[in-house]
This record gives C-alpha cells, sequence and structure tokens, in this order.
C-alpha cells in the first residue's frame, strides 16, 4: 500500500486547488501516468481539477521558431488555468515550457507577460510540487526493482529537478537506486531533435541506454514521457530487459495498472509488484 507523510511546517494553510496539466503524450500515450500524478496530489491534500480547455503547452510549435502557433497555445493555456492556486505537469519539459519560456514569448506584450508571470510562479513540476511545495516526505510503498534513474535535461537545467524524485522514492521499499555514469546526460529525444538530426539523436541514446546497462538495472525510472519512450524503444530494439517506467506511477503504487512503457500487457508478468 502506498502512503504519503506530511511535514506540517510550510505547508499551504488551506488545502490548495491544483489544476493538472496532464501533457500532450500522457494524453495520447500513457494516461496512467496523468491518473497516477492525480492520486499523489489528492493523497498529498490537495484537490485536483483538470480543465477541459487545456492543450499542448506549444513547445514543439516554438522550438521550431513558430512564435505565433505557440503564443496562440500559450494565451489558451493561460486562460485555461487562470484562478486555480497551483498548476502541476508529470514533465519538467513541458513545466519549462510553461515557467521559463512564456515569459519569454510575451516579452513584448506586458498585459500577457504579467499573466505569464502569473501563471509560471504556480506552475510546478509534479515531484517538485509534492517535496517543495507539499512538504511530501519519502513516499512508502513496494517495487521490488534495482533501478536508474534518468534526468532530464529541461527538468534538471531549467526547473533544478534532481533531489525531489529521488528524496520521494527512498521510501518505496524493495527499490534500489543504482546511479548511472552520465545519468545527466541528454538522451538523444530533444523534441523536435530527434526528428530533425535522427542519427545524432540514435548514437546519444546508445550512449545513454550504454550506461543504463552498466549499472545492471532492470528498471529505468524518470519524469519525461518523450525521454522514457525514446530509451525504452532503444533499449527493446538492441534486446535489454529493462522495463521503463514514469516516476508518478512508481510513487503513487499503480505499476499493476498498466505495463511498462513500450511494452506489452504480458510483460507485467516480469515486473514484481507488490
Amino acid at each position: 500500500m502506498t502512503g504519503i507523510a506530511l511535514h506540517s511546517h510550510d505547508m499551504p494553510e488551506h488545502r490548495p486547488t491544483v489544476g493538472l496539466f496532464v501533457t500532450c503524450l500522457v494524453d495520447l500515450m500513457r494516461p496512467a501516468v496523468g491518473f497516477a500524478a492525480v492520486k499523489l496530489l489528492e493523497q498529498a491534500g490537495c484537490d485536483v481539477v483538470v480543465p477541459a480547455a487545456q492543450t499542448c503547452c506549444g513547445q514543439p510549435a516554438y522550438n521550431a521558431g513558430d512564435v505565433a502557433d505557440a503564443k496562440a497555445l500559450a494565451r489558451g493555456v493561460i486562460d485555461a488555468f487562470a484562478r486555480i492556486d497551483y498548476v502541476v505537469l508529470p514533465s519538467g519539459s513541458c513545466g519549462g515550457t510553461i515557467k521559463v519560456h512564456y515569459p519569454e514569448m510575451f516579452a513584448d506584450e506586458p498585459a500577457w507577460l504579467d499573466r505569464a508571470r502569473d501563471l509560471a510562479r504556480r506552475t510546478f513540476e509534479l515531484t517538485t510540487f509534492l517535496s517543495d511545495v507539499m512538504k511530501t516526505g519519502p513516499i512508502a510503498g513496494r517495487l521490488e526493482a534495482a533501478t536508474a534513474y534518468h534526468d532530464s535535461c529541461s527538468g534538471l537545467r531549467e526547473l533544478g529537478i534532481r533531489e525531489q524524485p529521488r528524496a520521494l522514492l527512498s521510501g518505496i521499499q524493495g527499490l534500489e537506486l543504482r546511479e548511472m555514469d552520465e545519468a545527466e546526460a541528454c538522451c538523444g529525444f530533444g523534441g523536435l531533435f530527434c526528428v530533425k538530426y535522427p542519427e545524432i539523436s540514435e548514437k546519444m541514446v546508445d550512449v545513454k541506454v550504454d550506461a543504463i546497462a552498466a549499472t545492471g538495472a532492470d528498471h529505468l525510472i524518470g519524469g519525461d514521457m518523450g525521454c522514457l519512450m525514446n530509451m525504452a524503444g532503444r533499449l527493446q530494439r538492441r534486446g535489454l530487459d529493462v522495463h521503463v517506467r514514469h516516476v508518478a506511477e512508481v510513487l503513487a503504487g499503480t505499476c499493476a495498472d498498466a505495463p511498462p512503457i513500450g511494452e506489452s500487457e504480458t510483460s507485467q508478468a516480469k515486473t514484481k509488484i507488490a
């Protein structure tokens, strides 16, 4: 059973309302991560809403130089999450877009800049929100796994996410964290990068997969679906028996609800879940 230890000091004084920004990849490829995030937030003492009007955060367009469409999407997100205490995302990548790049987008539009800054102030990646805002301690649970952890680029470099997920995971019994060499190196996904430069991307993910294999871990955990899908695909193509999970699924104790990322239902039998 999964439980959450909370510290009373420095927590929000009222039960906060959290707007879950689901993200495109979670919505389309891994809804189980969204449900796990809701479970974690509710257990941490939050009321969770999922605004139906939310869309893509606009990161692909912004990265491609299509600032006009990126701004249009950003305005919709800003409107959808107005008047909510916090916005939480199970993704450092989308979180970085909202928290760091929205204010950049609207630097020349004062009215929207104020709103972008307000949204940025209220926006947090999931593990950061649980650890730094709700003051959640290590989360109790069980997963029999030797695990490597991947620090995604946007979460690490734009949002400073590193210790938070590890602290939360320290309460999971049976989970042995094996740090890989260059855990902070890019996996080669990089959003549109892997589409524009597939040969370079492939070599980068091979370096990452080599580092994962060197740990002897049978699981890989991370906080961004793009990175996890990229690495899961390469692990499978190379015939390596490593199961890939989003950190939210492990913390919420919902690994039994869906097979590892990129695997079929039959692979569930290979994962020892209690």
